[in-house]
């Protein structure tokens, strides 16, 4: 009846080591380290940086516990903080002899020092929110007026493509702010200019003014077209942000909007603030252009003459210089989408972008115009550009899908399509607050925090032992397993720990022994009504589990509708407080059961268990049954 087959306690034990694995690297604490990212969108770090570090750091005398490299950057973990301030130097002087362009950056970091072993198995610990850990805070505003008169602008391009293609003439195009002021000469035409441009771009509002031979027609945005294009130039500054935090490899950044035109960026671990502007800033933008083909052009490329007027030199990524000419055919508002893939026919890699409707007709014109000839996509960042590719086109390519081949790997066209979709900010962004945290608040707040967390389940395992004796103490322990299951799973999904998150979990830990309380209640429900020991254990498991159920599962509702609907510390108390629940039902009735049968389910006779006092009515007490030991 009160026996747990063998697999049982196997899947417990298993859970309980697994437990225990996983919670162990969050005790072991944060060394110091270095770290090494790619200072240019058209730089990337590969395992080999790894091999050149270790070498830089051996030739300046440094030892590091070990140097790995994790995907996007290299990170070496070493003893103290005076070793990571030489480690920074030197690989400083190493990776970046120009200073004013510097190709990598190198910024101080923290990682575990849990060991290598572990790591190897993903047994990493939780990742401490901006209010643990310590870093920059940063609240950004965006510029939406420029949003507005860039898009603006590039109506004005449009309404003059509309025009020219419908063979409509026009006194003029004039652009004051946002409003963009059409002049003619005869109502007529006015009249056909007005059709054709309100069918085709609904999103501008037409106004008619004027006489005689001074006639306008004025288009504003509309309030919902504003308020669309608004929206999107906060939601594309949020992926670029995004983009560039996470090349850096940031653990967890919160990158979110607030109201209707500001941004949050928090950045845990990142003291230097000078060093954070520097990541959020690196936003790069993209810009497409002819090269120059000309004789002039090829000599100022061997640096036998000057640069044509109306034409720049870049550098391409293997180092050689292009000559371009400054008019710019497109840029990366244009783009929408750029994936790796492969050429149909040939089976090379390519590149496959994707164009707006506007960014089609440009370059359908300009291809049909120029095929044989070299077209350039330049990566501006930090005011420096750098050609990313420059193919030949080989035909008209109409349709607003572009293909980029010639010589690339399958790595290569990977590389890329992501400098290509890294994008630019749609529209300028300004700190308008910044706030630093440093790690000593943030070690108080975890000290806090624990303390909060270790008085709480201490009180509540005294409370269930003095009250509910041996089975209080099997509650005791079931709440142990809940906390260590929790932390587990939370370091297993590499969850971010704040102090909501903290507040959670002491929360979790008052809900989690109710379970054990109305278990014990209904076992000692069963004592008082006669039944005998072994029975009343199995029928207050039983007949508990309907309520821990009905109760846990309504609490879920709510905690579901906490990390669906909030944000920033709202959904981090939520996941904590959802995982608390789902590890809480397991422990409070599969191991704390297992416990019992563990302690109870081998004595045959048995004739009292130790669950405290069991009150009966004084007319049952003289009768007496099942005896209680207290």
């Amino acid at each position: 009846m009160n026996r747990y087959p063998l697999w049982k306690y196997a899947i417990l034990l298993v859970a309980m080591v697994v437990g225990l694995l996983y919670t162990l690297p969050n005790f072991f604490g944060e060394a110091p380290a270095v770290q090494v990212s790619s200072g240019k969108v058209t730089l990337k770090i590969d395992a080999t940086m790894a091999e050149r570090v270790e070498g830089i750091l051996k030739n300046a005398g440094v030892t590091p516990d070990f140097v790995q490299f994790d995907g996007n950057s290299v990170k070496a973990r070493l003893s103290d903080v005076d070793t990571q301030v030489r480690a920074k130097d030197a690989l400083v002087k190493a990776l970046n002899p120009d200073p004013a362009n510097p190709s990598y950056i190198v910024a101080l970091n923290l990682l575990s020092r849990s060991p290598a072993w572990m790591a190897e198995i993903r047994a990493l610990p939780m990742y401490l929110g901006l209010d643990l850990r310590g870093g920059v805070h940063f609240l950004m505003q965006v510029d939406m007026k420029a949003a507005l008169d860039k898009r603006a602008e590039s109506l004005a391009g449009d309404i003059r493509t509309m025009l020219r293609d419908k063979n409509i003439r026009h006194g003029g195009l004039s652009r004051d702010g946002q409003a963009l002021e059409l002049r003619f000469r005869d109502a007529a035409t006015r009249t056909q200019a007005l059709d054709v441009l309100s069918g085709q771009l609904p999103e501008l509002a037409w106004t008619e003014a004027g006489d005689g031979e001074q006639l306008r027609l004025t288009g504003r945005l509309t309030e919902v077209a504003a308020r669309a294009v608004q929206d999107q130039a906060l939601k594309q500054n949020i992926t670029t942000l995004h983009n560039r935090v996470n090349e850096l490899g940031v653990a967890e950044p919160v990158i979110q909007q607030q109201g209707a035109d500001r941004v949050v960026v928090q950045l845990p671990g990142v003291q230097d603030t000078a060093k954070a502007k520097d990541i959020i800033g690196r936003t790069a933008t993209l810009e497409i252009r002819m090269v120059d083909e000309s004789a002039a052009a090829r000599d100022a490329e061997r640096g036998a003459g000057p640069v044509p007027f109306g034409s720049e030199r870049f550098p391409e990524r293997n180092g050689a210089p292009l000559i371009v000419k400054r008019d710019v055919v497109l840029t990366g508002e244009n783009l929408t989408d750029a994936q790796p893939g492969f050429d149909s026919q040939t089976q090379e890699p390519t590149v496959n972008l994707v164009l707006d409707a506007k960014g089609a007709r440009v370059f359908r014109d300009v291809t049909r115009e120029n095929v044989g000839k070299r077209m350039a996509i330049i990566l501006f960042e930090k005011g420096r550009g750098e050609v990313v590719t420059a193919p030949v086109i080989r035909d008209e390519i109409g349709g607003g899908r572009v293909q980029i081949s010639g010589r690339m790997t399958t790595t290569e066209a990977a590389d890329q399509a992501l400098l290509l979709r890294a994008g630019s900010l749609a529209a300028p962004m300004e700190i308008i607050e910044e706030r630093t945290i440093g790690p000593s608040l943030g070690a108080d707040n975890i000290a806090k925090g624990f303390n909060s967390v270790l008085w709480g389940f201490a009180a509540i395992a005294i409370f269930m032992c003095i009250y509910y004796m041996v089975f209080g103490l099997f509650s005791s322990l079931a709440l142990a397993f809940n906390v260590l299951l929790l932390v587990a799973v939370l370091s297993m999904l590499q969850a971010t720990l704040t102090l909501p998150g903290i507040a959670a979990m002491a929360l979790a830990l008052g809900m989690a022994i109710d379970a054990n309380v109305l278990i014990n209640e209904r076992v000692r429900e069963e004592l008082r009504g006669g039944a005998a020991p072994q029975a009343a254990i199995a029928a207050g498991y039983e007949r508990a589990w309907g309520t821990i159920l009905d109760s846990n599962v309504t609490t879920l509702i709510a905690g579901v509708a906490l990390l669906a609907f909030g944000s920033g510390p709202v959904r981090g108390f939520a996941v904590v407080h959802c995982l608390g629940i789902l590890t809480s039902m397991f422990s409070a009735v599969v191991f704390s059961r297992g416990l019992v049968n563990l302690w109870y389910g081998r004595q045959k006779r048995l004739k009292s268990v130790s669950i405290g006092t069991v009150w009966k009515p004084a007319s049952d007490a003289a009768a007496g049954s099942a005896v209680a030991k207290p």
